[in-house]
């Protein structure tokens, strides 16, 4: 039988998109897809019991269409119930979040036997002091590339298991970062994104204890060449004045943020653990408006969380205009064995699968008078995939010219209520 290689099916955020990426080139060094019949790594996500289900079904699926192949399973949900990831019959190892980037996790697999405990290479998540900067050409597929800069949290919101999955906040010192970036803007990629588990908490734990925005700040004074700089998502409470003068003044900075709010209502904020109020998150995008009137506002929500009433949610949806939100994550709660939320008294499925429809339908009434609003202007796209592209803002947008990579001047001549549709003007050189 020939090699198969490897297959990395990812899941969650766009940190573990870009750790997959490190995984792959480890896998490959440890010989993983030398290995006849190959191997499946699956990089879970623990953030709701949806997404854990999702893995395992995903790992079933992968035993059945790859009888052969050596399964590997790691990731956040990995890092936090390694035993039922390890008591899975399909499984050959379980690795936690620290030993998937490392080379020499991979490379006793082949020796592994059947006992759950052999299977199981996961240590103390907050025993982890650094997080290194792991250095990846590209991620397959993408135009832009991610940077990871930070990772792990400090905080405890009563809902989210991830603190415990990925250890306490810890950054990648600025002149890895820098190195990096000069990197890949060298080899090509126009735009890079910053990107970590709670980013603004960036440099908390380093020398001198540098602020994110002095990251950015720095990133775009000494890599001229960088086209765009592009945040992953950040909590408002914690961006630092820097950060706003950045935003404010450096235009290869994009003018998309995207929020961790969560909710809209203080008691549910206050019982979420969470560090703002509604007016502090009311204020911060007035005051970023402000600064950079072209500033469009995704953000995180979760509907139907534990206690919330009619009125509480009621809070939530009128944060969406009131924050002027155009690119909505909506979240029905989904509680998790181990955090304070799971333990308060839950709201009734139909409930909460109800007020999400309802959070995601006033998202979409906001987003569909973002595109009518961006019609008939003149954006920059930067070419994803063929045929398709992303604005300034992160709006995507269909256009015919370009490749993937390329940023191309075009006018908005309308939209389909999903994407953009454009008339391509200029090229700008890559």
């Amino acid at each position: 039988m020939a090699d198969k290689g490897i297959d990395i099916i990812t899941f969650g955020c766009r940190l573990n998109t870009y750790e997959s990426e490190v995984m792959r080139r480890e896998a490959n060094a440890a010989g993983l897809g030398a290995l006849e019949g190959g191997a499946v790594i699956v990089n879970t996500c623990a953030v709701t019991g949806e997404a854990v289900r999702q893995a395992r079904q995903a790992i079933r699926k992968a035993r059945r269409d790859n009888p052969a192949a050596r399964i590997v399973v790691t990731g956040c949900a990995a890092q936090t119930d390694p035993a039922s990831f390890a008591a899975m019959d399909e499984v050959d190892l379980v690795l936690g979040n620290e030993e998937k980037l490392r080379a020499q996790s991979y490379r006793a697999l082949p020796d592994f036997g059947v006992n759950d405990t052999e299977k199981c290479r996961v240590d103390d998540i907050f025993s982890v002091r650094e997080t290194a900067s792991h250095m990846v050409d590209a991620i397959e597929g993408r135009a832009r590339a991610f940077v990871q800069v930070q990772n792990g949290c400090d905080h405890r919101c009563t809902f989210c298991i991830i603190p415990y999955g990925r250890g306490n906040s810890r950054s990648v010192p600025m002149g890895a970062v820098v190195e990096q970036v000069k990197r890949l803007a060298g080899n090509g990629h126009a735009e890079m994104v910053l990107s970590g588990v709670d980013l603004t908490s960036y440099g908390a734990d380093l020398p001198g204890s540098p602020r994110l925005g002095r990251l950015v700040k720095t990133i775009l004074r000494q890599v001229p060449e960088l086209k765009r700089l592009r945040l992953s998502s950040i909590d408002s409470i914690e961006a630092d004045p820097e950060l706003l003068e950045a935003i404010a003044g450096e235009a290869r900075l994009m003018p998309h943020l995207h929020l961790s709010l969560q909710a809209g209502d203080d008691m549910i904020l206050k019982r979420m653990k969470r560090r703002h109020l509604r007016d502090d998150a009311i204020r911060f995008c007035e005051d970023v408006r402000r600064l950079r009137p072209d500033v469009v506002f995704g953000a995180d929500m979760i509907a139907g969380f534990p206690t919330e009433t009619e009125a509480m949610f009621e809070n939530s949806l009128r944060i969406v205009e009131e924050c002027g939100l155009t690119h909505l994550h909506v979240f029905p709660f989904s509680p998790r064995e181990g955090t304070p939320a799971a333990r308060m008294p839950q709201l009734d499925r139909g409930t909460v699968k109800t007020r999400a429809a309802r959070l995601r339908a006033a998202g979409e009434q906001a987003f569909g008078r973002h595109l009518d609003a961006v019609s008939g202007s003149r954006q920059a796209i930067l070419i994803e995939r063929e045929g398709i592209g992303r604005t300034e803002a992160f709006t995507l947008a269909a256009i015919d010219a370009g490749r993937p990579g390329d940023i191309v001047a075009v006018e908005i001549t309308g939209h389909d209520g999903r994407m953009l549709m454009t008339a391509p003007l200029a090229l700008q050189a890559a």
